[in-house]
C-alpha cells in the first residue's frame, strides 16, 4: 500500500512530541498513540493545537458517555465463532482497540465537525464517569519487515473488509500480526458478513448514528482556527471516515465472536 498519511514512530519521538505522546497515553489509557494523533505530529503546529482543543472532552468524559450511549444500539455483524486457539495477547490488542477507537471515533469525530463548520445549533454533550481503559500489554506494532510475506498479505486482506478503498492500513492488523493463524481465522470469519453486505451495511448505520452525536460534540470545543486547518481536517476525517469508521464495528464483532465479556 501506498502510504498517504506518514507518522512519526512512537519510539522515534522527541522534545515536544515525545513529552505529548505520553500525555495523550495517559489521558486516554492506551498503551499506544493512535496513528491519526502519529498523522498530525508530521504537521508543524497541529498536534500541539489539536490535543490543546479535544484534551479537555477526554478529561471531562465527553467521548466516554457517548460511547456508552453509542454502544447501546450500534449495530454488530455477525461473525463466525472465533473462541480459543489464540494468544492472550490478542485479545489484549482486541480490547485495547475497542476502548481507543471507540472513544477516539466520538473525540476526533467532533473536531472534524467543528473543523468543517457543521457543530450542532443546539444540544449539550454529556459529562460523566470515564470508561475504565483495558489494562494491557501490547505486542510490537509489526512492519512488513517483521513478518513473513504471507502474513502481510494477510494484513494487507483483511484491511479491505468494510472499505474498499483502503486509505489507512488499520494498525490493529498490525498488532495482531504476531497471530498469523488467527488472522487466518478472522478473515475466513470476515468474509460471509462481507459477502452478504451486512458488514458494511452495519459500518454505515454506525458512523451515521457517530456523526449525530459529534455535531453536539463539537459545541464543546474551545478553540481557534489553525492555520493548518484543512490539512489537519483532510488528515482526521480520513481517519474518522475509514480507518476508526470501519474498525469500531470490526473490532466490536470480533470481540463478540470470541465470546469476551465487554
Amino acid at each position: 500500500m501506498s502510504d498517504p498519511f506518514p507518522a512519526v514512530i512512537e519510539t522515534a519521538a522527541t522534545g515536544e512530541i515525545a513529552d505529548l505522546f505520553a500525555d495523550i497515553r495517559a489521558t486516554v489509557g492506551v498503551r499506544v498513540v493512535n496513528l491519526v494523533w502519529r498523522h498530525l505530529a508530521t504537521l508543524d503546529g497541529a498536534l500541539p493545537w489539536a490535543w490543546a482543543a479535544l484534551k479537555p472532552l477526554y478529561l471531562e468524559g465527553l467521548p466516554d458517555q457517548a460511547a456508552i450511549r453509542f454502544r447501546e444500539t450500534m449495530m454488530v455483524p455477525r461473525l463466525t465463532a472465533l473462541a480459543g486457539d489464540a494468544p492472550v495477547s490478542v485479545d489484549d490488542v482486541l480490547a485495547s482497540y475497542d476502548h481507543s477507537n471507540t472513544i477516539n471515533l466520538f473525540a476526533l469525530g467532533a473536531l472534524v465537525a467543528w473543523l468543517r463548520g457543521e457543530t450542532a445549533g443546539h444540544g449539550t454533550p454529556h459529562r460523566g464517569p470515564r470508561l475504565s481503559a483495558p489494562d494491557v500489554t501490547m505486542p510490537k506494532l509489526a512492519t512488513e519487515a517483521d513478518v513473513t510475506s504471507d502474513t502481510w498479505a494477510l494484513v494487507l486482506r483483511l484491511n479491505r473488509f468494510g472499505d474498499s478503498r483502503q486509505l489507512i492500513l488499520a494498525s490493529m492488523y498490525r498488532h495482531l500480526a504476531h497471530a498469523p493463524a488467527f488472522l487466518q481465522r478472522l478473515e475466513r470469519a470476515l468474509t460471509l458478513p462481507q459477502a452478504d453486505g451486512s458488514l458494511d451495511r452495519a459500518i454505515a448505520a454506525n458512523r451515521a448514528a457517530a456523526q449525530e452525536q459529534v455535531r453536539v460534540l463539537a459545541r464543546a470545543i474551545l478553540a481557534d482556527r489553525q492555520r493548518l486547518v484543512t490539512q489537519i481536517e483532510t488528515g482526521v476525517s480520513a481517519f474518522v471516515d475509514h480507518a476508526i469508521g470501519k474498525m469500531v464495528t470490526i473490532c466490536r464483532a470480533i470481540r463478540m465472536a470470541r465470546g469476551l465479556p465487554l
